[in-house]
């Protein structure tokens, strides 16, 4: 089910059943000459869906924007700061705490996002104790990184070897081929691509990585490569939900 298709008397209804939800959060960034600015949104929101289907879930509404401030010397790039992110992150979880949810089980697209939500938790566990809000003290959040799950972890290396690097990867840019096929880009990539550099500012990151890539050939990704990307994902993190929803 997906919220935003909803109507009140469902949601309603699908909390008396459960009250787990999941909330895809990405980011609208750069993904280097070839990948797409809404990437890690992208693949943020297929998945989701994909494990709000397997698991009969309700799927909230995709955070599009994140914490990407080191990417801003990029064209095109939108982001929050982490204070703004926290905030978001906080009034979204109020509101649906009220509602009776009580299980958040983020799907992350972006990596840049991940210390960010850990310490937005943080601030909303104890906002809803300073409110008192019934079922405040059941409240858990937990995030579950698409590109970090186990079996699309050694599929990547499988196909891509060192080639996968951090940032502009084939396996999202796959993805994103896999949901978009008419949206494919194709650009001149050097041979010889920046990797290893510490983040610091944006226009340190853009000196450092000049095209966006980080160690990484976004040539190689197939849209075939991206629906084996985008099953195993589904599959690992339906599991994951499942466990978190029934765990105490």
């Amino acid at each position: 089910m997906l919220l935003h298709l909803s109507t009140w008397p469902e949601v309603e209804t699908y909390l008396q059943q459960s009250q787990g939800i999941i909330l895809p959060i990405g980011s609208t960034e750069q993904h280097g000459p070839t990948g797409l600015i809404g990437t890690d949104a992208i693949c943020a929101e297929s998945i989701s869906k994909g494990v709000g289907e397997a698991t009969e879930a309700m799927v909230a509404p995709t955070i599009n924007v994140g914490m990407a401030l080191h990417h801003t010397a990029f064209p095109g790039t939108i982001s929050l700061r982490p204070s703004t992110l926290i905030l978001v992150i906080k009034d979204y979880l109020t509101c649906l705490v009220k509602a009776g949810f009580t299980k958040f089980y983020f799907i992350n697209g972006h990596g840049g996002n991940i210390a960010t939500l850990k310490a937005a938790f943080s601030e909303t566990y104890a906002h809803l104790e300073d409110l008192q809000i019934p079922n405040s003290a059941k409240v858990q959040c937990q995030i579950g990184n698409w590109f970090m799950g186990g079996s699309v972890y050694k599929l990547a290396k499988e196909l891509y070897g060192n080639q996968e690097g951090s940032h502009a990867t084939p396996s999202e840019v796959a993805v994103t081929q896999y949901i978009y096929p008419e949206a494919i880009k194709k650009a001149f990539l050097a041979p010889e691509v920046a990797s290893g550099h510490k983040i610091y500012s944006a226009v340190d990151f853009r000196s450092r990585y000049p095209d966006g890539r980080m160690g990484s050939n976004p040539d190689l990704a197939t849209p075939e490569h991206g629906k084996q990307f985008y099953n195993l994902s589904v599959e690992e993190l339906s599991k994951g939900y499942l466990e978190f929803v029934k765990g105490e």
